[in-house]
């Protein structure tokens, strides 16, 4: 079977899309980070669930530090499938579950080209509940 390739107008389409996820994720960025500033992040909830997301994250992910996140254990071929075992046990029930988001990697820092890795939502969430919990986001409000 050969594989068809796009054409002029679809490969506009594309980029559209793309150009319309990237502004989406970066005002949910934005927003986000400026409510940690403002508001004690520990007092935050991010969903409905964020108790069970922490639980289910510290067990399936023990090994990762969420001061300063390693790229390799989200884009390695092992982690890319953890992740994605973790992330669709939410599908049906936490909303926009899968959308692409923007990840801090060092929590201490606020978004910037190099401290900004894409992610998806539940990635976000896991990460960001947890280090509201743990305190680790009350720096940035004090700097305020």
């Amino acid at each position: 079977m050969a594989m068809r390739l796009p054409s002029a107008d679809e490969l506009e389409q594309l980029e559209d899309i793309e150009k319309q996820w990237a502004v989406k994720a970066m005002h949910h960025a934005e927003t986000y980070f400026k409510l940690i500033s403002a508001i004690d992040p520990r007092q935050l909830r991010l969903t409905n669930i964020d108790d069970e997301i922490l639980k289910d994250f510290e067990e399936t992910f023990p090994e990762i530090d969420v001061v300063h996140l390693d790229e390799e254990q989200f884009k390695s071929p092992a982690g890319k499938e953890k992740w994605r075992n973790f992330v669709n046990k939410y599908e049906k029930r936490v909303n926009e579950f899968n959308f692409g988001s923007l990840i801090r990697i060092d929590c201490r820092e606020d978004y910037t080209e190099q401290n900004t890795m894409f992610g998806v939502r539940m990635q976000f969430y896991a990460i960001e509940i947890a280090r509201n919990k743990k305190g680790l986001n009350d720096s940035l409000r004090q700097k305020k």
